[in-house]
């Protein structure tokens, strides 16, 4: 490493996702050393997640991203990072790519230079395939993974030594969470395409998305955890956090939740989703405005109980849900039943029901 200047400008790409006709990806610029997330003592992790927290930011920076048209054509298109370091590409797709049968990630490339010149890094692209039209849209904070991040400043104090001092092979999963999730995404899928970058990526089927409070500098993180834990991986709606009552306010969670949520379906609009969060970050609130919304988008929606009794306010999302005629269920953990599959249209898919019915049976006998 240069001591004098630090680490030279990288750019970090966040998980992205197209349909036929539009692709949207991000990336961040830092200075920053790539974070290294395998254990390695105590004091190293606290060192690796403090390093998450304290990069610098590149502003200004031009960073041009590469494309491959299923038809063959590449292309480039060039953007500026913000203040935050953060660079955005919102592409239309003309003439129309190709869609897959099956989902699949495919591979882009992120251009730019730093000190050392001409620099670039491979970014991933979710597509969703024809042949099932159902995705998933996941809360992570207390519904895959037991974070503490979210929930007010105090909350965060907290739970530090979760956040801070343990990598993601130690964080403890929501009980039943890898098989439930396996369950719905109908099993892992590789590209059929030899030498194709995407095949270091497994997607499953039917497409998850994630959406959590979480600030952007857990991406990594929650990518090694998910990776772990083999769950679906997916493209991650964080949020950039600051320190004030827009980050920490409970109200802020929901707002966010929603319109990431609004944003997924309005790019996918002949796609069904299932919704799956929790009862302690604003869920129930944000899942009922989309309900209402979109009530013949939404499959199903299910609430993993974590936290008190529902508040006024969520009993009421909880009954604004039942008269949108959306199917719910709650409960605190993932034993999942056949009346739920036939909710989200998996009543006929006899290896989902073999696998629920696994499921079910390892957490009659745990």
């Amino acid at each position: 490493m240069d001591f004098i200047h630090g680490p030279p400008v990288r750019i970090e790409p966040y998980f992205g996702y197209r349909s036929a006709t539009c692709l949207t990806i991000s990336g961040r610029a830092l200075r920053a050393n790539k974070p290294g997330l395998e254990k390695r003592g105590r004091l190293q992790a606290i060192r690796t997640m403090i390093a998450q927290f304290a990069s610098r930011e590149e502003p200004d920076l031009a960073v041009e991203l590469e494309l491959k048209s299923t038809a063959g054509v590449t292309t480039r298109h060039a953007a500026t990072t913000d203040r935050e370091g953060y660079v955005h590409f919102d592409l239309p797709l003309s003439p129309a790519w190709d869609q897959p049968e099956h989902t699949r990630w495919e591979t882009v490339t992120f251009h730019w230079r730093n000190r050392h010149g001409a620099a670039c890094v491979d970014g991933y692209v979710l597509v969703p395939g024809t042949a099932d039209g159902l995705g998933v849209i996941s809360d992570i904070d207390d519904t895959i993974i037991e974070t503490g991040i979210t929930g007010g400043f105090r909350s965060v104090l907290r739970n530090w030594r979760r956040v801070i001092a343990q990598m993601p092979e130690e964080r403890l999963a929501v009980p039943g969470v890898d098989a439930f999730y396996g369950s719905l995404g109908g099993g892992a899928v590789l590209s059929s395409e030899e030498g194709h970058a995407g095949e270091r990526l497994n997607a499953t089927r039917r497409p998850f998305f994630y959406v959590s409070s979480s600030p952007w500098n857990l991406f990594a993180y929650l990518v090694a955890y998910m990776h772990v834990r083999k769950l679906p991986l997916g493209p991650i709606r964080l949020r950039d956090w600051g320190l004030n009552r827009e980050t920490f306010g409970s109200s802020s969670h929901g707002a966010h939740k929603t319109q990431a949520i609004q944003q997924i379906l309005d790019f996918y609009p002949e796609r069904k989703f299932a919704m799956i969060g929790d009862d302690t970050q604003g869920d129930f609130a944000a899942f009922s405005q989309i309900a209402v919304g979109n009530p013949e988008r939404i499959a199903a929606i299910f609430i993993r109980s974590a936290g008190d009794a529902l508040s006024p306010e969520e009993e009421t999302a909880r009954q604004t849900i039942e008269n949108a005629g959306v199917p719910l269920w709650t409960g605190n953990d993932y034993t999942t039943g056949h009346e739920f599959l036939a909710a989200i249209g998996l009543d006929g898919d006899g290896e989902a029901s073999e696998i629920v019915d696994a499921v079910e049976d390892e957490q009659v006998n745990a």
